[in-house]
């Protein structure tokens, strides 16, 4: 045991630390330290279900002590399957049938192949949207998927609830235009539920209590279905105040927008934005990346702030929206990427990004460079869509917001010493213990699936 500052060796008379720095103290702690060539051993688990594919969100811990989440799939005529994991008892329950609890069994339309959000608890349901899984590669873009066989298109993403206790699903309504639902938060003290839809961009609001949906228009030009000079990615990550009711959301070219409660127009914050040199450079009418948006955000009440990653370069960074401004934090990716000082494969970052259970926490699940005799291995210099450019290993990264402690946990691998792949979801269970969805190969065969591994900080 040592007394240690934090930040500073010393502190310059008259200095005021204003925005999301925290004060500095003496703080009495046992020294932990970055493990990076650790190896965290996964349990894997198999939910029945050989079509899952690659999962984006869709993944939460619920008051009930249970894991809920979403399998994808990116068939014209299979859905997203929904499960629960019990850790008391270890056992997987399926829970419905996507294309099914909205209504579109018989209908031969494109399947709901996709829940693009977590599910967001209140009064003891879980409120979630669909989402189509089923594209059409276009010009190297990724576009609705054009129906094939007799089936018709796609309908249109849902908002859904599904009630822990009774087990059964209440189906809210379609949003418009076809559109699927890329992004979904929801304001439990007032009832109301905020999205944008994919590939357009419309931001939308449904009142529970009144049932009404309303469409505020398209957020950020034409969206994902814009052509050149037109095209802008769509944020993937809407956060709330909850004490005042404000929406908060970003667009490709790093403003930071809101949206008072009650309001159908949105605002741009003045005095700062995302549009950071440490970010990188993008081209925001190109595909490929999420340019300056931030990918992964969630609001902090303790400080009335919020935290985000970058996706592109991995940095944490903080919004004081008090005082209209953004600090730049910690690059929190893997220390071998550090090292190397490149970005990881996963063209628009990693969605792994939450507050653990201890409510200061934040928990991340990013990249890390592979070697191969005593060489990189490099992946593709560059994409139009959201793909992993090559192989990497899965890092658990921890930040402490009350101390800002970084540490590298080290890398995830399963039991037969394989990686997990294209994981971009995380859940911590009251217990400390990891969840995450990932590509699993057995018997040859790979598909998505729940993985989990053990507390990062037990002894």
């Amino acid at each position: 045991m040592k007394l240690r500052l934090l930040l500073f060796s010393v502190i310059i008379p008259g200095l005021v630390m204003t925005g999301c720095r925290q004060a500095i103290k003496p703080v009495v702690e046992a020294p932990v330290f970055s493990t990076p060539n650790a190896k965290l051993v996964a349990t894997v688990y198999n939910s029945g279900f050989k079509d899952a594919h690659d999962t984006y969100n869709g993944l939460s811990s619920a008051s009930d002590g249970k894991i809920y989440y979403v399998l994808s799939s990116q068939l014209i005529d299979v859905a997203g399957q929904m499960y629960s994991f019990d850790p008391k008892t270890g056992t997987i329950e399926h829970l419905g049938d996507l294309t099914e609890i909205c209504g579109e069994k018989d209908m031969k339309v494109v399947s709901q192949g996709k829940s693009h959000v977590n599910f967001i608890e209140s009064n003891g349901k879980l409120y979630f949207a669909t989402h189509l899984g089923y594209y059409s590669i276009i010009d190297g873009i990724e576009k609705a998927g054009i129906p094939v066989n007799g089936y018709k298109a796609y309908r249109g993403g849902h908002i859904l609830a599904f009630d822990m206790k009774t087990k059964t699903f209440e189906d809210l309504g379609i949003v418009h235009d076809n559109e699927g639902i890329i992004t979904m938060n929801m304001d439990t003290r007032r009832g109301l539920i905020y999205g944008l839809t994919w590939p357009t961009g419309y931001l939308f609001r449904y009142d529970v209590t009144k049932k009404e949906l309303k469409n505020t228009g398209p957020f950020t030009g034409k969206g994902e279905l814009g052509i050149g000079p037109d095209f802008r990615v769509i944020c993937r990550s809407i956060v709330i105040d909850p004490e005042d009711g404000t929406v908060y959301l970003t667009n490709a070219e790093g403003q930071i927008k809101y949206l008072k409660v009650g309001k159908d127009v949105v605002e741009t914050v003045q005095g700062d934005d995302l549009n950071k040199d440490y970010f990188g450079n993008y081209d925001v009418s190109t595909a490929g990346s999420m340019a300056y948006n931030w990918r992964q955000a969630f609001w902090y009440a303790p400080t009335k702030k919020i935290y985000g990653i970058h996706g592109n370069s991995g940095y944490l960074f903080c919004f004081d929206p008090a005082i209209s401004s953004v600090d730049v934090l910690e690059r929190l990716t893997s220390i071998p990427s550090k090292l190397i000082g490149m970005n990881d494969q996963f063209s628009y970052g990693y969605l792994g990004f939450k507050l653990g259970p201890d409510g200061h926490t934040i928990y991340y699940l990013t990249g890390g460079p592979i070697y191969e005799n005593g060489r990189r291995v490099k992946g593709a210099t560059s994409t139009r869509k959201g793909e992993a450019k090559g192989l990497e290993d899965l890092h658990l990264v921890t930040y402490d917001i009350l101390t800002e402690k970084y540490l590298d946990h080290g890398a995830v691998f399963y039991p037969d010493g394989q990686r997990p792949m294209y994981v971009n979801s995380i859940a911590i269970g009251n217990d400390g213990t990891v969840y995450t969805l990932a590509r699993v190969t057995e018997n040859g065969k790979t598909r998505t699936d729940l993985i989990s591994f053990n507390e990062p900080f037990k002894k």
